[in-house]
């Protein structure tokens, strides 16, 4: 067999693998009433060195050899990028308006004090950290970075479980879910600056990457947004087949555009689904959607596949377990201790408050995303990005064991806190629980 063709056939054997073991370790999160995220990020760590390359004849790279991971890493690029888009189109404004005069409070305390605990623990570990792949990582970079991968929370997993949780129409619930919608935006803007810092060389070249991507924001909020408005209302059936393979190609060229810009592909497929029109009727949603939707819960297994390929335990000595402990530590205290306390403050009881914390501290997909990005920007070595991957982890699984212990009365009911559920209708934040709670893959409700 020629050599490229057999690392043709090898790399869809292991795409084949990666699914099945998907739909296994899924199906196992459900029963245990755990996001499928958990499984599936377990499941990469499991296939790496982590795991499977501790068995003798170095299974990871017998199963997913150096040639192929280049293929594998697009096609999870092509996943991820696709959960960005349909993230960005789902994105729900309305949950931020009017909101921010009763909740401004909580919502500083839960960007401001995680950001804040960040930067202190990245002045703490950045003598261990402070060498990546023989380049010396600046410390404004590095420190703001951990600030941002401290302070986000993860919006799809979050509308999974509180739907689950039946809190999708309680006080705390839609306040969970406005706040995580405007720390994540305000997170991305973030980050993309650190990366713009990490990726352009001196104060003009940074300058340069800031200049086109204002111009890059006003095309796509002034030009893009109309015309898409423009084409959606004249829309028919017969242009059926053509509208997801054009909203695809519309996702990606935005992905390319930012990427040759200097702020990373998955802003522009995020930006391009913010800019796309909301109506949940009209042709071009309901025709566009559910494929790019199913084709991105299809693609991402392979994406947590090689993070986990990344992710390598082995590395971690007694004192990275301690740094990782203090990961933890710090990603909980400023999240859900930031979140609960100001909550409080505000005149919230100490158990809707600290639940509300906890629903704030969930990280899933959108943490990896995160790291992945810090990953490839050379910000983090490879003992740090397992940590972070590990705290990513803790953070999102023990949300749902502590609200089903939080959300229980003596006699062992569920509280639905203050307002009356509508299981079939549209909750404060707009999201739909017949959608969040129909959802098995890692699509916006989901991951």
């Amino acid at each position: 067999m020629p050599h490229s063709e057999w690392i043709t056939v090898t790399a869809i054997g292991g795409i084949a693998l990666i699914l099945a073991l998907t739909a296994v370790v899924t199906a196992l999160c459900r029963r245990v009433k755990q996001p499928a995220v958990i499984g599936e990020i377990a499941i990469g760590i499991c296939l790496g060195p982590s795991l499977l390359g501790l068995l003798p004849g170095d299974w990871p790279q017998r199963l997913f050899p150096a040639e192929i991971r280049p293929h594998l890493g697009v096609v999870s690029q092509v996943g991820l990028l696709l959960f960005m888009f349909i993230i960005g189109w789902e994105f729900d404004s309305g949950a931020l308006k009017g909101r921010f005069r009763s909740t401004g409070t909580i919502w500083i305390s839960s960007l401001a004090l995680p950001m804040a605990l960040g930067i202190g623990l990245a002045w703490l570990i950045y003598g261990s950290h402070d060498v990546v792949n023989g380049r010396t990582v600046p410390f404004t970079e590095f420190a703001l970075y951990l600030g941002v991968a401290m302070s986000i929370t993860a919006f799809p997993v979050l509308a999974r479980i509180i739907t689950e949780q039946n809190l999708q129409s309680t006080r705390t619930g839609t306040l969970a879910l406005g706040l995580a919608a405007a720390d994540d935006l305000l997170a991305w803007c973030m980050l993309a600056v650190v990366v713009a810092l990490t990726t352009a060389s001196g104060t003009a070249g940074f300058l340069t990457v800031m200049a086109w991507s204002a111009v890059y924001l006003a095309a796509m909020l002034w030009l893009v947004r109309p015309v898409l408005a423009a084409i959606s209302g004249r829309l028919k059936v017969a242009h059926t087949p053509y509208v997801a393979v054009f909203t695809a190609a519309g996702a990606f060229a935005s992905a390319f555009v930012t990427s040759h810009i200097g702020i990373h592909a998955i802003f522009g497929a995020f930006m391009f689904g913010l800019v796309m029109p909301r109506r949940r009727d009209s042709l071009l949603h309901r025709v566009a959607l559910p494929p790019l939707e199913a084709a991105g819960k299809l693609l991402l297994p392979v994406f947590f596949v090689v993070t986990g390929l990344s992710v390598d335990l082995t590395t971690l000595t007694a004192g990275g377990v301690a740094q990782t402990g203090a990961i933890i530590v710090v990603a909980c205290l400023g999240k859900l201790g930031g979140v609960a306390l100001s909550a409080r403050l505000t005149g919230m009881g100490w158990k809707d408050a600290t639940v509300l914390g906890v629903l704030m501290n969930t990280r899933g997909l959108t943490e990896l995303v995160l790291l992945n990005v810090g990953l490839s920007l050379g910000l983090l070595t490879v003992q740090l990005f397992s940590a972070m991957v590990l705290m990513a982890l803790v953070t999102t699984g023990i949300a749902a064991p502590v609200l089903n212990l939080l959300l229980q009365d003596r006699t062992g009911q569920t509280l639905v806190a203050t307002e009356d559920a509508h299981p079939g209708g549209t909750g404060a934040a707009g999201v739909r629980p017949d959608v969040a709670e129909a959802a098995a893959g890692h699509g916006h409700s989901t991951s």
